[in-house]
């Protein structure tokens, strides 16, 4: 049987971010009504180690841990008060150092990216370059941050792949606190859950892939990319991209 980090490794070494949408746009049941996002977690952009999309950065993907903040005023949800230990903060330590834990928990998946959401309306970070030197030294191998981050030179020092939707110069501590770990949150409305795969591809984008369709995503994806091959360079040899698609899709 092939081993997480086995797989982990094949969808770094052979794939895009667009091959895993294109898989998961095969593979999963979109309600009526609703959008299908293929997992992708839009309108993320590279701000460590380099800033902006590029070909240089690595592609990295590891099971996610994930965090959501809320309005600094906000009670947090019922869960992380009736399970703080797990769920919750409680008080005498800060969000970041809670950061290692889900990896302790299960060493299957250590090395996690922490997967972040924040409320669309706020413009503090939430992330800067003291929470990221401490994922760095608990061993995180990227941050994906549904809102703003800010101390970017620190940020890039840290070497830590860094995603986020953009800056800000303002502390988290003005409008944002974290409420709840170790649950779904929504990052431009694809649900991500903990242990769910995220894949980071410094040129095309970050996608989420639901733990149970890793495998399936994975044997999907060789075939479509064979038809796509084979759909370009009919392409490119004069045929229309309306019988291309008909012949090989």
């Amino acid at each position: 049987m092939t081993s997480l980090n086995e797989q982990l490794a094949t969808l770094v070494e052979n794939y895009t971010a667009c091959d895993v949408s294109d898989a998961l746009l095969k593979l999963q049941k979109v309600p009526e009504g609703s959008a299908p996002r293929a997992g992708y977690l839009a309108d993320l952009t590279p701000f460590s180690p380099i800033v902006g999309r590029n070909d240089t950065a690595r592609k990295i993907a590891a099971p996610a841990t994930t965090f959501k903040f809320l309005n600094k005023s906000d009670d947090p949800p019922a869960i992380a008060k009736e399970n703080p230990e797990k769920h919750g903060f409680p008080p005498g330590r800060h969000w970041v150092d809670y950061v290692g834990d889900f990896q302790d928990a299960d060493p299957a998946k250590a090395g996690s990216i922490i997967v972040i959401e924040q409320p669309d309306e706020q413009y503090c970070a939430v992330t800067g370059g003291i929470m990221a030197t401490r994922m760095k030294v608990l061993g995180i191998k990227a941050a994906v941050v549904g809102g703003r981050v800010r101390d970017l030179r620190e940020l890039q020092d840290t070497e830590l792949p860094i995603w986020a939707r953009a800056t800000s110069t303002v502390g988290t501590g003005a409008e944002a606190k974290a409420a709840v770990r170790n649950v779904p949150i929504s990052i431009g409305g694809v649900i991500v859950s903990p242990g769910d795969i995220i894949f980071c591809d410094p040129m095309e984008g970050v996608v989420a892939i639901p733990r149970n369709l890793l495998s399936a995503v994975l044997e999907a994806m060789p075939n479509l990319i064979s038809m796509d091959e084979q759909a370009k360079e009919a392409v490119a040899k004069g045929m229309s991209v309306t019988d291309a698609f008909k012949k090989f899709r």
